[in-house]
């Protein structure tokens, strides 16, 4: 992560302590797993919830001689992705191996992409509030990067009093590891940020954005300082997989650190985990820099290589984004900013709205949809697409 400090000339959300304020400085690593039928490197499927270890080939468990071929539709979803961030698409791209050791890791590495990645630099546009005067704040996120690498398996530790199990269902799967530069300053802008990238990703349909399933979760970088000084040592977060826990992480982790530092001590640049029924970080491990993984390019895989016809091909067909959604809302039907960020919040829920203001008003509209549909939907515990009221019956009742 490049470490750039690109807001010094904007508003501080300074945190107290006991001996003056301190900021907080955030970046994100998001994984999110590729909707794609089958795995980066191999023909196994991705279907979540079937029985462990039924969705493996000889490729996923590292059978000797057996070689990885790029699935082009993972690299298709990862160009979509990177165009819905108005990143940087490199037409080169370079596969390397990230040797590490991890019993739920056949291979011994793990494919991912270090030097030359897909996707380069974009940008994210978050709205922080409202404020007491029911104000919106936008704030520019920078997209450091986007990659693609393949996910590891999952150990269980809960089966059995004397064994560890290991499940190789995910090992192979194709994840997207999307990484901010540290430019978000609050637990508020964190949230904020995964929410607005989960909404991109369910848009263009490249991920489904499921936390509870694993399909999408951060690593969160945190660190510390005083106003108008050097970022600190951060610490990073492992595998949160909660908006809501992201928070949370976030607000314990940033008061640690200020107590260490004002009680005189130093903070250890390590790995932490969040514990959500504590509400704490705990920590794992020394943190790896680059060089602890012996980076270098899988000699299994050539270069990925395309041409400008083949994004533009992609960037033909792309949906219409939350963001280009929310300006029409606002300009063609007179909604208020407030108002078309709920409707737009999801794909399900703006493609609801949109049928029932067909042809009326769309400010009656949006607040029966906001106030009554989601609020019953809500208090029901129920998500828009399992509500018993049709658009066309929800129209017919507006008319």
């Amino acid at each position: 992560m490049t470490l750039v400090d690109v807001r010094i000339s904007e508003p501080k959300r300074y945190i107290p302590g006991a001996t003056g304020d301190w900021e907080v400085i955030i970046g994100l690593e998001v994984h999110a797993q590729v909707t794609s039928n089958s795995k980066l490197f191999s023909g196994a499927s991705t279907t979540f919830g079937n029985a462990p270890n039924s969705n493996v080939s000889l490729v996923d468990a590292a059978m000797p001689g057996m070689l990885p071929v790029i699935n082009e539709e993972c690299v298709k979803q990862a160009v979509r992705t990177g165009l819905g961030l108005k990143a940087q698409i490199n037409k080169r791209s370079i596969f390397d191996r990230k040797n590490y050791f991890y019993p739920d890791l056949p291979q011994g590495y793990q494919i991912s992409q270090f030097k030359d990645p897909i996707v380069g630099e974009g940008q994210i546009v978050i709205s922080v509030g409202p404020d007491r005067q029911g104000q919106f704040e936008d704030i520019e996120i920078g997209i450091e990067r986007l990659h693609l690498e393949q996910d590891a398996g999952k150990s269980m530790h809960d089966q059995s009093p004397t064994m560890s199990y290991v499940d190789l269902n995910r090992s192979g799967v194709a994840l997207m590891e999307i990484v901010s530069k540290p430019d978000m300053r609050s637990s508020d802008e964190a949230k904020a940020y995964v929410t607005k990238l989960r909404s991109i990703v369910r848009y263009l349909g490249t991920c489904d954005g499921n936390m509870d399933e694993g399909s999408l979760r951060a690593d969160v970088n945190v660190s510390v300082r005083r106003p108008g000084e050097g970022f600190g040592t951060r610490c990073e977060i492992k595998n949160v997989n909660s908006i809501r826990f992201i928070g949370q992480a976030i607000e314990y982790e940033a008061r640690r650190q200020i107590g260490i530092l004002e009680d005189g001590g130093s903070i250890d640049q390590e790995t932490r985990l969040f514990d959500p029924n504590k509400g704490e970080t705990r920590s794992m491990r020394s943190k790896e820099d680059a060089h602890d993984y012996r980076y270098f390019p899988d000699p299994d895989l050539l270069p990925l290589e395309f041409d400008d016809a083949f994004v533009e091909e992609l960037k033909a067909h792309l949906p219409e984004l939350p963001d280009d959604k929310k300006e029409r809302f606002v300009r063609d039907l007179g909604l208020s900013i407030y108002d078309a960020s709920v409707l737009v919040s999801e794909k399900a829920i703006a493609d609801y709205f949109e049928a029932v203001a067909a042809g009326r008003d769309g400010k009656i509209a949006a607040n029966w949809v906001i106030n009554d549909l989601l609020g019953a939907l809500n208090k029901a515990s129920k998500a828009i697409e399992e509500t018993p009221v049709s658009p066309p019956s929800w129209a017919a009742f507006l008319t």
